[in-house]
């Protein structure tokens, strides 16, 4: 579970709706079906129109990385190409062949296996980076779509305001609902308003963060991949790959050094 988009959904709404209860408002007020219906339904469609049918089949998956995607461990990405690497320093590429059967990860292992087939280096390298391009590609169609959203809705939020507003002006027969009729003609601005910015547009950057991420960790598999094949020291090799980490992210591999040291 990543706790970081739960809390910020939690504050975000709770900040929304503690503001309303504190200035004396009712949260019954809010509710409003037909401009429901026009803000959520109207912004789904519109949505859809720019994007493939399979976009749409996929977004329970995408919200699905949001909530519970798993963030790799650079270090430990590391610290098992590494161990690779000096297996095939000591007992050559072929002593890997075990090794990448046991591997969860299906980039790691594919890369091992293009290493010990022998495939040449750059169509190793073209190959992984295609795929690498491919999969950032297609997380980032998910986060285009929420962040499609994030700009109808509130689009959609006014014309349903507009809409109330034209109704009310065409029945003033009555001026004492007049009060009532605003107010219900603005629900729709706020529905539009507030799931953009505190729903789609929220969802599509943490998609965006979550797939640079995981780009990042298939560039370190890469290039270790590489490394290995090349023969690199496992000391080069390592060295190579840490200089992806934030300075922080490197103190593990510098508090081994030092303990191997004393």
């Amino acid at each position: 579970m990543d706790l970081a988009t739960l809390i910020g959904l939690v504050l975000a709404w709770g900040a929304f709706f503690g503001s309303i209860i504190l200035e004396g408002g009712e949260l019954k007020a809010l509710m409003n079906p037909s401009a429901a219906l026009l803000v959520f339904g109207g912004t789904l469609g519109a949505s859809m129109i720019g994007f493939p049918l399979s976009t749409l089949t996929g977004l329970s998956g995408v919200v699905k990385n949001a909530f519970l995607g798993h963030k790799e461990d650079l270090t430990q990405v590391i610290k098992t190409l590494v161990s690779f690497a000096e297996k095939a320093r000591r007992e050559g590429l072929l002593a890997l062949e075990e090794e990448a059967r046991s591997v969860e990860d299906p980039f790691l292992r594919k890369g091992i296996q293009l290493a010990i087939d022998g495939t040449d280096p750059e169509l190793v390298r073209e190959i992984m980076e295609t795929e690498i391009h491919h999969l950032g590609a297609r997380h980032h169609q998910g986060a285009n779509f929420f962040a499609t959203m994030g700009g109808f809705a509130p689009t959609l939020g006014v014309i349903g305001t507009v809409s109330g507003l034209v109704h009310m002006l065409a029945n003033l027969s009555d001026p004492g609902s007049m009060g009532p009729s605003i107010a219900a003609a603005f629900i729709a601005t706020l529905y539009g308003v507030s799931t953009a910015n505190l729903i789609f547009l929220p969802l599509s950057n943490k998609l965006k963060h979550a797939s640079a991420e995981e780009t990042h960790a298939r560039e370190i598999v890469m290039e270790g991949i590489l490394a290995i094949q090349a023969g690199d020291n496992p000391r080069i090799v390592e060295e190579k790959l840490k200089s992806f980490l934030a300075p922080k992210l490197r103190r593990p591999f510098e508090e081994e050094a030092e303990a191997a040291r004393a």
